[in-house]
């Protein structure tokens, strides 16, 4: 299996941001052009770009409009984007937009149909975005706690012919401490579809530690840890067994 880094871009109002524990009030601004920003991490060597509408996961529809179509001109790779997709029309106006995989997380919870029928009408361009705080599910972009553990949920929809599944720990995220290694290697063990890491990826050593795993993971996010310069791009890049662009 091929280990994929994805470099993260996180909008809010139209600009490039990194949240700490996903509260939208602890916002850090990293960039005001978010097309530039695709452009530089597809110049520095990244195959695949992760993108998160943060107004749109809270609004539960479509927020960044404009600068996603944006970063779909400007990113020579392919894009996956989450937040606010909740409904088939505007899954299938992303799709016809250029984006290569959608990523669906709420939605799994409050309307798994709509999941599964997404996943049947866009195959292999379908994410499932499961977000724990607590090992939880949370949703309605991260503000609401439910009572299902991540791993059911994961199983609930391992038929369901999902391309992958994005797992962040919510209480990692943007914090720069690791990620929880432990629950995503216990994720992608017991599952079926390939498991990608997201939520406080911050080292060399750790992105080696995940793409080595005997479980298979498929693959991790990277924020800011990119961001704040923790991470040189060729660094990380080699660690995962790819080559940077010259």
């Amino acid at each position: 299996m091929m280990f994929t880094l994805y470099p993260a871009i996180d909008l809010k109002g139209g600009q490039v941001v990194r949240l700490k524990r996903g509260e939208m009030a602890d916002a850090t601004v990293y960039g005001q052009d978010p097309a530039a920003q695709a452009a530089a991490f597809s110049a520095q060597g990244f195959t695949w770009l992760h993108v998160v509408d943060l107004d749109g996961a809270f609004a539960g529809k479509p927020a960044n409009v404009a600068a996603v179509r944006g970063i779909l001109a400007a990113a020579a790779m392919p894009v996956q984007l989450g937040g606010g997709i909740r409904t088939m029309e505007t899954a299938a106006a992303w799709i016809e937009a250029g984006v290569a995989r959608i990523i669906l997380g709420s939605v799994a919870v409050k309307n798994p149909a709509f999941v599964r029928e997404a996943c049947h009408a866009f195959p292999g361009k379908v994410a499932l975005g499961i977000d724990a705080r607590g090992g939880m599910v949370a949703t309605e972009g991260w503000a609401e706690v439910s009572d299902i553990p991540a791993l059911d949920l994961a199983r609930r929809f391992e038929d369901a012919g999902a391309a992958a599944i994005i797992f962040t720990d919510i209480d990692r995220d943007g914090m720069l401490g690791g990620s929880n290694v432990e629950a995503t290697r216990a994720l992608a063990g017991a599952v079926g579809v390939p498991v990608i890491a997201s939520g406080g990826v911050s080292g060399l050593e750790e992105i080696a530690q995940l793409r080595a795993a005997p479980e298979g993971i498929a693959g991790a996010i990277l924020g800011r840890a990119l961001y704040d310069g923790r991470l040189i791009p060729a660094e990380a890049l080699a660690a995962a067994g790819t080559s940077a662009r010259v």
